[in-house]
């Protein structure tokens, strides 16, 4: 029973950390700077980790962006407060993905640049065939620790959240870093820090703070705020395979005529 605990731990750490520090951190705000290698590197990585819910780092970019500049009001594509629940929240938000990612919607040139793209990548793990394959191969784990390892039939209800692994984190941030907790800063929107030391979403719940300095690859502002991923992106930052870039002015992905609610320092 330990082994399926530790895999899904495994699982659930892995896929977020890609989610936090490739798409979030890189792809969307460009934080920092790789080679062409270790970029796709960590694009791989983010495919193995998140497997049948695979999210595209294009589309994350342009999503994560308009959520930025159109953050809970109306245009904002994952806001809270303008749907009836955590569902239709989700259900909205994949609307837009799937729309932005076949190129279906028209997207503002400011908000559709400046990200990492590798289309074999893309393909595959947008297809059927990769996402049906890779949940088989989450229940065959089961079906095997059930029958060999002694796992309770419980288990099997983890499941569903090793299918939609990215979506759920997704889902978690969006939701209560917008409507739970405490805000250090007035960022005229409805933002919020959910926990003080957010070892459960690595950094991610500190939504308050990262509105605030959206350039800033430390999510946490005050001295008591700890987010988990900072001290690993110093680590890969000395070990010389990223390079930071400082968190001043609006980015240019952010150059939009809407980043009411980012710092210029």
């Amino acid at each position: 029973m330990a082994i399926v605990i530790f895999v899904f731990l495994a699982h659930w750490y892995l896929s977020l950390f890609c989610q936090t520090f490739f798409l979030h951190r890189y792809a969307a705000h460009k934080m920092f700077t790789m080679s062409k290698v270790w970029e796709r590197f960590f694009y791989f990585l983010t495919y193995l980790s998140q497997g049948s819910s695979y999210l595209s780092p294009r589309a994350y970019a342009v999503l994560h962006r308009m959520h930025h500049a159109f953050s809970d009001t109306p245009k904002d594509p994952h806001s809270p407060h303008h749907t009836k629940n955590i569902f239709t929240m989700m259900w909205k938000t994949k609307d837009l993905y799937n729309a932005v990612l076949h190129r279906k919607r028209p997207v503002e040139r400011q908000f559709d640049r400046n990200y990492p793209e590798w289309h074999l990548i893309e393909r595959i793990g947008d297809s059927w065939v990769s996402r049906v394959g890779w949940g088989v191969l989450y229940g065959l784990f089961y079906v095997f620790a059930f029958l060999y390892l002694d796992m309770h039939w419980a288990f099997f209800f983890l499941l569903p959240i090793h299918f939609l692994m990215g979506p759920i984190h997704g889902a978690i941030v969006n939701w209560s870093g917008h409507k739970y907790g405490y805000a250090n800063f007035d960022n005229h929107d409805r933002s919020k820090n959910s926990l003080v030391f957010d070892l459960l979403m690595m950094g991610e719940l500190f939504q308050n703070n990262h509105h605030k300095r959206p350039n800033d690859a430390n999510f946490g502002a005050r001295w008591w705020e700890f987010d988990p991923t900072y001290p690993i992106i110093r680590l890969l930052s000395k070990a010389g395979i990223i390079k930071m870039r400082p968190a001043k002015v609006v980015s240019p992905e952010f150059e939009t005529g809407h980043e009411r609610q980012v710092e210029v320092k």
